[in-house]
C-alpha cells in the first residue's frame, strides 16, 4: 500500500492557494512612488529612460513592481 500524502487530497483551492504563495507580490507604480517618496509621473520618466526599477507588464497600462527589484535597484543607484 502507497502512503496517501497532503498532496494527494488537494483542492481547487488548496491549488490556488498553493500558487497565489509562490507568486511574488507585486507592487502598483503608485505603491513604489509612495515608497521612493517620488511622484508616479517621475517613476513614469525613469521607466520611458529605463533608469528606473525593473518593471513587469500585465497590460500596456498595468506596470508592476517586485520588492527584490526595487531593492536592487536602490542598492545599484546608491552613491
Amino acid at each position: 500500500m502507497s502512503k496517501n500524502t497532503r498532496r494527494d487530497h488537494l483542492t481547487v483551492a488548496d491549488l490556488h492557494e498553493e500558487i497565489a504563495d509562490a507568486l511574488p507580490i507585486l507592487w502598483t507604480s503608485r505603491e513604489v512612488a509612495k515608497a521612493l517618496k517620488v511622484t508616479p509621473s517621475t517613476l513614469c520618466r525613469w521607466r520611458a529612460t529605463g533608469k528606473g526599477p525593473r518593471v513587469y507588464w500585465l497590460s500596456p497600462d498595468s506596470p508592476r513592481y517586485r520588492r527584490s527589484d526595487v531593492l536592487s535597484w536602490l542598492e545599484e543607484v546608491a552613491a
